[in-house]
Parts: structure tokens; sequence; C-alpha cells
């Protein structure tokens, strides 16, 4: 596994066991708890789904990206492969040249 998801595999766990730790010490009803839980759990549930469609987003605009860089790297290798043929032609017709006027 990668650092980042090792930090935040603890980062996650580490809230889990806190969250249960502060569950047992609460001073409050289980009821009102249980809303307190239910409320944040719906806010993280709504910022995970909004975090999800942001990633997804930029994920296809980097494939968007990558699709246009692959077009303008195929175009440029053409215009290049172009330019050497022609001149190739060029030194070509100046060696001929050469041949005619040594005759």
């Amino acid at each position: 596994m990668s650092k980042s998801k090792n930090f935040t595999l603890g980062l996650l766990s580490g809230a889990l066991v806190g969250s249960v730790i502060a569950l047992l010490y609460a001073p409050d009803k289980g009821s009102n708890t249980r809303d307190i839980i239910s409320y944040r759990l719906s806010t993280y549930i709504d910022e995970l789904s909004h975090l999800i469609e942001q990633l997804s987003d930029e994920k296809a605009s980097m494939s968007e990206a990558k699709r246009k860089g692959d077009l303008v790297v195929e175009d440029a290798r053409k215009r290049a492969e172009d330019l050497i043929n022609e001149a190739e032609d060029l030194l070509g017709s100046i060696e001929k040249a050469k041949e005619d006027v040594t005759e």
C-alpha cells in the first residue's frame, strides 16, 4: 500500500475507535446520541457522495485531456514525418540539379 492509503486507513480507524469511546462515555441519553449520530452520518454520506462525484468528474476530464494530448502528439508526429519527406525530396532535387549542371 502507498503511504497515503496507509495514512487514510489509519485516520479512519482512529476516528472509528474515538467515536466508539466517545459513545461509551457520553453523558447524554441514548435517543439523543442516536439522533446526533444519524445526523452526522447523513452529513458524512452527503460529503462523501459529493467527493466521489468530484473525483469522477476529475477522472473524466483527465481522460479527455489524455485523449487530446494523444491527438496532439499524433498530429505532431505526422507533421514531422511530412517535413522529413519534404526535406528528402528537396535534397534529392538539389542533387539532381547538381548532376544536370555538371553534365
